[in-house]
């Protein structure tokens, strides 16, 4: 939520000069400038950083290009979604605790869960509730804690999903995202609820497969209950490589009512309204290292994971969004944290689980004109089928979402421009960020949630709004030029309805071989989007180590997917996606037409695998090969 660019105040802090009704021209001025920038110098950079990618050929000159390239001539496909929330048998209605006030965590909404919670087989929903604040006017709105939807599909004619009762999940605070994970190896995910006030751990109850699931807060004997803040992000990871989960966790900013009223962000005409996180200090992202079976500590300074600005001394980050991967390609996992209007952070693993922050050395620490965002949710893929690894970061409305991607070196350039996504993200304000490959054709789709934080931004900006569609853009990178281009919004069915969204998570929720999408709002009813797009061949792979049952789901490894045409697909079983949300521990691949001949897996524990693809299956299971 960046300074420079949202609508209910530019100011850093209180005394700031305040938008008016008229504020509105000269961003609007300013954004056909930007466009008009941004076409004059596009070529230009495209063919300056095409070619400066590995094994790239050499430019082509306009006269010799003949027509579009194929992978550009399928671009405006149509890839159809179907809201089936009500059908499917999500009632769940989102509570945000506004009363009037205008708090700042009101704004920022929570995640969803796509996971197989039951041990059933197949995949059901957790959506994350808000609540009324402590003070709150008689009649306000309680939430409902974390709210479990399980699938009977397979007991019905159609997919159903049913309210689980009695989950244990149920006590209600201001909350806002997930992580999970099975710590123990019973097949079971436990479940780190984070929001204001710290976070909770819940940990599944002992249960025969399909009977309902439970938990039970376990956070006072985790060691958790002593991590303070406004947490946000979160995300189970074996960072240190022995063997069991850690837990990286972002925070967003030193936060109270009476420090919210302090900053006293106002609208002019309108009084008292929703502001970005320029008046707010910032917090330190933890690690939590797992030192026994269910049992964390605060580790954040050993590790490496606390940064600070030289100058004043203060903590750097406002953390929203986290992508856990191998950045540099080096073998262990990284972490790159999304932090709104101030630098973004990339912690940087030696092999031995201590880490150094390399944000502004890498080049993910600004955009590409070198300045911080209002950065949001996250997401990585290898876009063009290689070893050059994105990063794509959904900001605040005007500034377009970022697109760091590195040839495997660890050193990141903002390729937005390059590769279609820039001016068509501009008019967004994007939380939810997923690749997924949403047409099975083998490469990697871009999915974004978007949603404003202030109703009445109209009425300052007229070209923004409160709900906003989604969008997809899809991976055509394969036949040269741009990997991105947009579907249209007459091309997306129920996507392009506006919704004010938050979570975005992906799963095949009905088992047709598509992934479906599901949307979290800040607000009232999330949509569950049916993928209804013509399919190639879809492959779902899972990881199985029954000696490590503090990782059996190999969280963290990789897999190399080599295709009949020599094409290798690579994806990192890694649930932390997006913004607050989870997906699950799967290897999802899009198989097109060609069958894949050789799947490779590195394991967490560097155990190196080679597996002969099963036939005519959409899932399979490989197992560590100690245990085979």
């Amino acid at each position: 939520m960046t300074a420079g660019a949202h609508g209910p105040s530019d100011a850093d802090g209180p005394g700031e000069r305040q938008p008016t009704a008229e504020d509105g021209r000269p961003i609007a001025h300013a954004f056909w400038v930007s466009l008009g920038v941004a076409g004059s110098v596009a070529l230009t950079v495209f063919a300056w950083r095409w070619a400066m990618r590995p094994g790239a050929p050499a430019p082509v000159e306009p006269a010799s290009v003949a027509g579009p390239a194929p992978a550009r001539a399928h671009a405006t496909a149509a890839l159809p979604f179907e809201d089936v929330t009500e059908a499917w048998g999500i009632d769940f209605r989102r509570t945000d605790g506004a009363d009037g006030r205008r708090l700042l965590p009101e704004t920022m909404g929570g995640g969803v869960a796509v996971w197989d919670v039951d041990a059933d087989g197949d995949l059901d929903m957790l959506f994350v509730d808000g609540d009324a604040w402590p003070d709150a006017p008689a009649g306000t709105p309680h939430g409902q804690g974390i709210v479990v939807y399980v699938n009977r599909g397979r007991e019905t004619t159609g997919p159903r999903f049913v309210r689980a009762t009695d989950t244990g999940l149920g006590a209600p605070r201001q909350a806002m995202g997930l992580a999970m994970a099975d710590l123990d190896g019973d097949g079971r995910p436990e479940i780190l609820e984070t929001g204001v006030g710290g976070i909770r751990l819940f940990a599944a109850e002992q249960a025969s497969a399909g009977s309902p699931p439970r938990w039970r807060d376990v956070t006072r004997e985790s060691g958790m209950s002593d991590v303070p803040g406004w947490t946000t992000a979160a995300g189970f990871a074996d960072l240190d490589a022995d063997g069991d989960l850690d837990v990286v966790l972002g925070r967003y900013v030193e936060w109270s009512a009476e420090i919210d009223f302090a900053v006293g962000y106002t609208l002019t005409g309108i009084g008292r309204a929703y502001g970005a996180p320029n008046g707010f200090r910032g917090t330190d992202v933890a690690f939590l290292e797992q030192v026994a079976p269910m049992r964390f500590e605060d580790r954040s300074t050993e590790r490496g994971f606390v940064a600070r600005n030289r100058s004043t001394g203060e903590p750097l980050s406002k953390s929203l969004g986290l992508v856990i991967d191998d950045v540099d390609s080096d073998g262990d996992l990284d972490v790159f944290v999304a932090n709104d209007t101030v630098q973004n952070l990339l912690f940087v693993n030696d092999g031995r689980g201590r880490f150094t922050e390399r944000g502004v050395e890498s080049g993910t620490a600004f955009d590409r004109n070198g300045a911080a965002t209002g950065a949001m949710g996250c997401d990585s893929s290898h876009l063009r089928n290689d070893r050059a690894l994105a990063i794509a970061v959904g900001n605040f409305a005007n500034e377009p979402a970022s697109l760091y991607v590195t040839p495997g070196d660890g050193r990141f350039a903002d390729d937005a421009i390059v590769d279609g996504i820039s001016a068509a993200t501009r008019r967004a304000l994007t939380f939810g960020v997923v690749f997924a490959d949403l047409d099975g054709d083998g490469h990697e789709d871009l999915a974004l949630a978007n949603g404003h934080i202030e109703p009445r931004i109209a009425e300052v900006q007229a070209s923004q709004s409160w709900a906003q569609p989604a969008q997809v853009f899809r991976n055509v990178g394969a036949g040269g030029g741009p990997a991105f281009a947009e579907v249209p919004a007459a091309a997306l069915g129920a996507l392009a309805r506006p919704m004010v969204g938050r979570g975005l998570a992906w799963g095949d929720l009905d088992g047709d071989g598509a992934l479906d999408l599901v949307l979290a709002a800040l607000r009232g009813a999330p949509m569950v989007a049916r993928n209804a797009a013509a399919q190639g061949g879809t492959l779902a792979v899972r990881l199985d180590n029954p000696g490590s049952p503090g990782n059996r789901a190999a969280i963290g490894a990789t897999l190399e997917v080599e295709r009949d045409d020599r094409t290798v697909l690579r994806r990192t079983i890694m649930p932390t996606r997006s913004y607050l949300s989870q997906v699950p521990p799967v290897a999802w691949l899009g198989m097109g037409s060609t069958p894949a001949r050789r799947i490779t897996v590195r394991w967490p524990d560097g155990t190196i695998s080679v597996h002969a693809p099963p036939e005519g299956v959409r899932e399979t299971v490989l197992v560590h090969p100690r245990h085979r």
